[in-house]
């Protein structure tokens, strides 16, 4: 079953950095179903997001790559899930890092 990973990043990225690496295991990630991502596609293409990179937006998650969300960007998410049981952990790590004003990065399938 395909899936996507959401980890908190303990640093900001940085500029000019690309994060093109798969490493769910550096970020303590938490797998969401693919079928889960997919549902939420449309709403989540309303937000912008970081892709592969701080310098690069994009609409959406980047299904196939990474997306890096900033905290201004995870309150826009959550807003979209917060409410849907099938992402309860994803919310709750979402909600963590908010807290801590963190980043999380999203490895897509």
């Amino acid at each position: 079953m395909a899936k996507h990973e959401f980890g908190i990043m303990q640093a900001p990225p940085v500029k000019g950095q690309r994060y093109d690496e798969y490493e769910p295991g550096k970020y303590n990630c938490i797998s969401v179903p693919d079928n889960v991502i997919v549902s939420l596609q449309e709403p989540l293409s309303d937000i912008t997001f970081f892709w592969h990179t701080v310098d690069i937006q994009g609409k959406g998650l980047a299904y196939y790559g990474v997306t890096l969300l900033s905290p201004s960007m995870i309150e826009k998410l959550l807003l979209v899930i917060e409410d849907i049981p099938a992402v309860a952990a994803l919310t709750e790590l979402l909600k963590k890092a908010l807290s801590e004003n963190k980043y999380v990065i999203h490895f897509g399938i």
